[in-house]
């Protein structure tokens, strides 16, 4: 058996802007990357045999796979782990006798099979400053004036963190934590506040109050299950540090903000949404 690359060819069928872009990570780093381009790659296969049934009986275990295609995924780039299907077509199948000749002349079969891959080609991977979008700000009007309008309220939304990632052990607990207890008795609370995040394990907990060095927290905060901790167990605070950190493909929520305004400035085609 044979195997040869023989064609390659750009298929206008699958065609796509030559500038769009679409963002990938390397598990730390954002990158921009350009549309892939479409090119269908020609592939042949040829089986070489004695006998007839050696032949069929190779192209058998072949064929049943191809319907008329095999779809594989290939992982195209593996800097940004870029993975696509891409179906491989059999086109073709054709096969040749040399049956003719004399008796001191050798007989050979030879099936050939033909294949398309329907794949991809990427140009150069930039990386981009450009990170998550981590804050959005929507002006809201009640007046549909395009000109005339004033805004009355602000909606900003910033990425929360919901995993420790500056490891700031900022305390311990001295005592271990059952699932129903509220109070939490720590080393020191001298860096903790009230209305501050904190996370022990998984669990994120919300300091409403501290009293000497006991605080008084809300469990299972954020969507987090409330479990048990052992004795020792470190306390991180999540704060602004863990969410200007968040990494692309992680879970994160939002810090959500209203603020109204009194300045009745307004439209201005740059910042305003309508909704």
């Amino acid at each position: 058996m044979s195997f040869e690359m023989n064609s390659i060819q750009y298929d206008v069928s699958r065609k796509s802007g030559i500038t769009q872009t679409f963002k990938a990570s390397d598990g730390q780093n954002l990158k921009k990357v350009y549309l892939p381009v479409p090119y269908n790659i020609g592939f042949e296969l040829n089986i070489l045999t004695k006998l007839n049934d050696d032949a069929l009986q190779i192209v058998e275990q072949i064929l049943p796979f191809f319907q008329p295609a095999f779809t594989i995924t290939i992982d195209l780039i593996d800097s940004i782990g870029e993975k696509r299907d891409i179906p491989i077509v059999l086109e073709s199948i054709n096969f040749k006798d040399d049956y003719e000749g004399d008796f001191s002349t050798r007989r050979s079969l030879i099936y050939t099979l033909q294949f398309t891959a329907k794949t991809y080609l990427f140009g150069p991977i930039a990386e981009t400053t450009d990170g998550l979008i981590k804050k959005v700000m929507v002006d809201q009007y009640s007046s549909l004036e395009r000109i005339t309008a004033k805004r009355e309220l602000r909606y900003i939304a910033t990425a929360k963190a919901l995993k420790d990632y500056d490891s700031d052990a900022t305390t311990f607990i001295i005592t271990a934590l059952d699932i129903q207890d509220l109070n939490i008795l720590v080393n020191d609370s001298s860096n903790l506040s009230a209305n501050t995040r904190i996370i022990i394990g998984n669990e994120i907990m919300l300091i409403n109050e501290i009293s000497s060095n006991t605080l008084t927290v809300q469990r299972g905060y954020d969507g987090t299950i409330s479990t048990n901790h052992d004795n020792n167990s470190v306390v991180n605070v999540l704060n602004t540090a863990d969410d200007d950190i968040i990494l692309p493909g992680d879970d994160f929520g939002f810090n959500e903000t209203f603020v109204s305004f009194s300045d009745s400035k307004s439209y201005s085609p740059v910042r305003r949404i309508d909704i």
